[in-house]
């Protein structure tokens, strides 16, 4: 069997891909290994309420061209909606994103008269150790901000301190003003207005993959759930694809034992050998090393196995009794409890869906695969504890559910780049074979972002082969983004 297109991954970028190239008449199998499409973007249910794998929003400045083919997709399901967060910092909430009359009024006036010291003292600091995280963020920041809300996220968040994560961490994750900018809007109360709305869809943000997915399939494309990829083989002027039955429900890229919707006409087929013109892989760079043969040389190789990504599990709390609070998301950078956040799926929109008399709420605990964390199995007093110690009110807790994700943040350690640079070079000479997307990448990015790449991607792929300076001015481009959550 073969295929002009073979999409490794059935995440936003790899189903973003599939759905412009078969638009474009082009014959496209995606194979995904879990059995059901999205990844970390799917949604799925809990108690009778759609919930996300974590927090996840469509961010505003999606370029108006995917904004659209989106609203094509879902049109009136797609919601524009206030962004209405929390932030614990100094042992008290202030909204997210920051308001300055807010932080004003809230803040400890020791912090505040940090911040306007460390805006004066700027000039003075120079760029410091900007090549790590705590380096960049305590030069442009100041070390006021940074030892109440950025050091104590940075290890929770990453399992690293400040020191032994590389600046890049700082540079593509975080918005870092300067202490001028954020003690002036606090001195004068005002705002630039940025970031207070985001899109989300009526039934889950997992609605968007799922009608990429139907999009995709409608115009030709054939998605493979539960197929794993075994072994590829490049070949003169084509690629030799092996797969196997993937490793059960939930697996994959997303998390365990989650089921997504259904795909129209999306069909598990295993132990087949493909033959394609062109694979676009959106799977972990290194699982790719170990796929292709001939793989790597050694030295490649032992770059791969650096490479890590950080784990969550996610506990879903059911609560009785009707909304928890009114807010989407509450941030919990501080030490008190393993918890990064806490959200609320039901206020992230709109839906007469939503039952009255319930709702969930999501825990974020960022973990190590077979840690302490990890291998617990009974997290009810995890949730309790975390609402008590951070000044939330208690739930009326009926059911938890609990998801464990393996690949969920890739850490940049210090040294990474060398290591990531070296398997980059690599993939990039494996014949007709083309990575990308935030597991491709190692990245962090945004939902638009890895759309982005999927057309990207398609549109490098000409009737005259494969455009080189074209994926390469892409490539530039993701570099330059900046991660928001």
């Amino acid at each position: 069997m073969s295929a002009d297109l073979v999409v490794m991954g059935a995440g936003p970028s790899g189903l973003a891909a599939a759905w412009r190239a078969a638009r474009r008449g082009l014959s496209v199998t995606v194979l995904e290994r879990a059995d059901h499409v999205g990844g970390l973007s799917a949604s799925f249910e809990v108690s009778g309420i759609r919930v996300d794998h974590g927090s996840h929003r469509l961010h505003p400045a999606t370029p108006p061209h995917l904004l659209a083919d989106l609203r094509g997709l879902l049109g009136d399901d797609l919601q524009r909606r206030p962004r209405n967060g929390r932030l614990r910092i100094a042992d008290r909430y202030v909204g997210f994103p920051l308001k300055p009359a807010e932080l004003a009024k809230r803040l400890p006036p020791a912090l505040l008269a940090g911040v306007a010291r460390d805006a004066v003292t700027a000039p003075l600091r120079g760029a410091g150790r900007a090549g790590t995280y705590a380096g960049t963020l305590r030069a442009s920041l100041g070390p006021a901000l940074y030892e109440a809300l950025y050091a104590p996220y940075a290890l929770k968040l990453w399992g690293l301190p400040g020191e032994e994560i590389d600046g890049d961490q700082a540079r593509k994750r975080v918005t870092a003003d300067s202490p001028w900018k954020i003690a002036r809007r606090i001195l004068r109360g005002r705002s630039d207005g940025q970031g207070k709305i985001f899109y989300y869809p009526r039934r889950g943000f997992g609605q968007i993959v799922d009608a990429l997915a139907d999009a995709a399939t409608a115009a030709g494309a054939d998605i493979r759930l539960g197929t794993a990829c075994t072994r590829i083989e490049p070949a003169a002027g084509a690629v030799v694809l092996h797969t196997s039955p993937g490793p059960g429900p939930g697996s994959g890229s997303g998390a365990r034992a989650v089921s997504g919707d259904p795909v129209p006409n999306a069909g598990s087929t295993a132990g087949t050998r493909l033959t394609a013109g062109r694979v676009f892989s959106t799977i972990p760079m290194p699982a790719l090393a170990r796929l292709v043969e001939p793989g790597p040389g050694p030295e490649v190789a032992e770059a791969a196995g650096r490479l890590r990504f950080r784990a969550m599990v996610l506990v879903y709390a059911v609560h009785e009794g009707g909304r928890w609070t009114p807010f989407d998301a509450h941030y919990l950078p501080g030490p008190e409890t393993p918890v990064t956040r806490i959200s609320e799926p039901a206020n992230y929109r709109v839906s007469a869906d939503d039952p009255g008399d319930r709702t969930v709420l999501c825990f974020e605990i960022p973990c190590a695969v077979g840690d302490e964390i990890w291998a617990a199995g009974d997290f009810s007093g995890v949730v309790r504890d975390t609402l008590a110690r951070s000044g939330l009110p208690p739930v009326n807790l009926a059911e938890v559910v609990v998801r464990r994700v393996p690949h969920v943040y890739p850490v940049y350690e210090t040294g990474y780049a060398e290591h990531l640079a070296g398997l980059d070079a690599w993939a990039g000479t494996i014949p007709d074979v083309t990575t990308f997307g935030r597991l491709g990448l190692f990245a962090h990015d945004n939902t638009h972002h890895a759309m982005a790449m999927g057309y990207d991607a398609v549109d490098s792929l000409t009737e005259t082969g494969w455009d080189g300076s074209a994926w390469r001015a892409a490539r530039r481009r993701f570099a330059e983004h900046v991660v928001e959550d």
